[in-house]
């Protein structure tokens, strides 16, 4: 399962984003990345998470694998769209 979503400005929105980010994330079973301009980082890594760079603007693909994936892309799409 993947979906491409837009990241919003999720620091006004969310005190801590990348630790917030990772909370919502491990909150499913299922393996979760996220991939964008040749970078793939498990979104369940706080330390990939904040060498990855999120950044309002922009795109990136949203991967799960496993028996919630539809409710961990959703999950952490919502959170990136703001």
């Amino acid at each position: 399962m993947t979906r491409t979503v837009e990241v919003k400005d999720i620091s006004k929105v969310h005190k801590n984003p990348v630790a917030e980010l990772v909370q919502v994330a491990c909150r499913y079973d299922s393996h979760i990345e996220i991939e964008s301009e040749g970078k793939n980082i498990n979104a369940k890594s706080l330390m990939g998470i904040m060498a990855f760079g999120l950044k309002q603007g922009m795109k990136v693909n949203v991967t799960a694998e496993g028996n919630d994936a539809e409710a961990a892309v959703s999950g952490v799409s919502e959170f990136l769209a703001g």
